[in-house]
């Protein structure tokens, strides 16, 4: 309180100087009591100007809040430096809490999920970058617009003014292309926070396995009916010996069948559930393909032309069972949907960037063009009854295609009925060499 002591002393020091100046004044005019008043009104009056002039100043400095506030001394002087110091102390929590709310909402806009904060009429506050993908919408030119103006999707609609948010919903996205899991919860004053995440991709996956178990049992259980039909014809009925061994034929037929499959399917799952190979185990082409090309002799017994070509010294990287089965697999269906007398062909050649691919040509019954997306599919069947006359399970270019990828590779499928059908494995650069690479540009060899 020294301020105000020393503001009491100054004033009572100018009001008794006045009133002692004055009133000797009045004295020589004969009215000291004039005087004495007189000195009073002035003194009043400086104060007043003074406290007026310092007040004006602390009223202009605070319109603008810019620079320091005026150093006057006395009250108006202490007034200005605690107005200041809450000035610049409200400004630095200002600048805090911009600092907080602007980590907060980074922290949102990592999120792999949508958010979007809606307010008490549904309308869009704020939203991240994910959210607005999700919706379609534009975060900024969308803002405080109502959210069911700019979502039409009936089940969305539905879902927001239910109110029952103790579980969430699933809705398409813009255009039908994508699903959404979306996410509703109450908060603040009639506010709601709106969670978003696109499933599509785990629907996908989940339909797939659907459609795997499906096909799977579909697949069992059509050889296990015949078997359960042949064990009962045994067991009920006397056969002659030719018609028990025709039956006891069939069920192996029917057997072989089921371990084709069980084997593919297992085949299928350490793909799927082991790393992938190393490029550091090299393997001979010529030695892939002559392996590949006994099984396929085997399984022609002579109906077909088959002849197989690779550059000198051709070496590829990676698992040689699993490269070998790849093979296999697409020379044992070219054997399958050749008809006798037909002709395969398998070449091996490097391309001038250091990749390779390995071309199987057949001169069977081709294939449609709306069939090719989808042959590597699992269990995808062009024509169902004929590829279980010939043996075929349904999983082998899924096989080939899943091994390929694992080798940085991919397929690619060109066909046309009634001309035949050539598949092509590409392999990159870093899977394959030469071991003499003076004689990378010899002639292919037969093996």
């Amino acid at each position: 309180m020294d301020w105000l002591f020393r503001r009491l002393l100054g004033a009572l020091a100018l009001a008794l100087a006045c009133t002692l100046v004055l009133a000797g004044i009045g004295a020589l005019v004969g009215s000291p009591v004039l005087g004495a008043a007189l000195g009073a009104m002035l003194a009043t009056g400086v104060l007043v100007l003074r406290d007026s002039v310092k007040a004006s100043r602390l009223m202009a400095w605070m319109r603008v809040a810019q620079g320091t506030a005026p150093r006057d001394t006395g009250l108006w002087g202490e007034l200005a430096y605690r107005i200041e110091r809450a000035f610049v102390a409200g400004e630095k929590r200002v600048v805090e809490e911009r600092q907080r709310l602007e980590q907060f909402l980074a922290a949102i806009e990592a999120s792999p999920n949508g958010v979007m904060m809606l307010d008490a009429n549904e309308q869009m506050l704020w939203c991240n970058r994910v959210a607005a993908e999700h919706f379609g919408l534009d975060p900024e030119g969308d803002r405080l617009q109502r959210l069911t103006n700019l979502v039409r999707s009936p089940t969305f609609v539905a879902y927001l003014q239910s109110g029952r948010y103790d579980e969430g919903a699933t809705v398409p996205g813009p255009l039908g292309r994508t699903t959404l899991s979306v996410l509703l919860r109450d908060y603040g004053n009639g506010q709601k926070l709106l969670l978003s995440q696109d499933i599509t991709e785990r629907e996908r996956n989940e339909a797939m396995r659907r459609d795997f178990v499906a096909n799977v049992s579909h697949e069992i259980r059509t050889p296990l009916t015949v078997l359960s039909g042949f064990v009962e014809t045994l067991a009920q009925l006397k056969l002659s010996e030719p018609e028990r061994q025709r039956v006891l034929q069939l069920m192996a037929q029917q057997t072989t069948r089921m371990q084709s499959l069980v084997a593919d399917l297992l085949t299928l799952a350490t793909l799927e559930g082991s790393p992938r190979p190393t490029a550091d185990r090299w393997h001979s082409v010529s030695t892939l393909l002559e392996r590949a090309k006994a099984d396929a002799i085997a399984l022609s017994a002579g109906r077909h032309e088959l002849r197989v070509s690779a550059e000198n010294d051709a070496q590829i990287a990676g698992s040689d069972s699993e490269l070998l089965s790849a093979i296999a697999n697409l020379l044992n269906n070219a054997v399958r949907y050749t008809p006798a007398g037909g002709r395969i062909d398998v070449n091996w050649s490097r391309r001038d960037d250091g990749s390779a691919r390995l071309d199987v040509c057949d001169s069977g019954v081709g294939i449609a063009r709306e069939h090719l997306p989808r042959l590597t599919e699992r269990f995808y069947r062009v024509d169902g009854s004929r590829s279980r006359d010939t043996g075929g399970t349904g999983l082998g270019l899924s096989i080939v295609k899943h091994i390929v990828q694992r080798h940085g590779g991919s397929i690619e499928i060109r066909s046309e009925p009634g001309v035949g059908s050539t598949f092509t494995l590409h392999l990159p650069a870093i899977r394959v060499r030469t071991l003499n690479a003076s004689r990378g540009a010899d002639a292919p060899v037969e093996v």
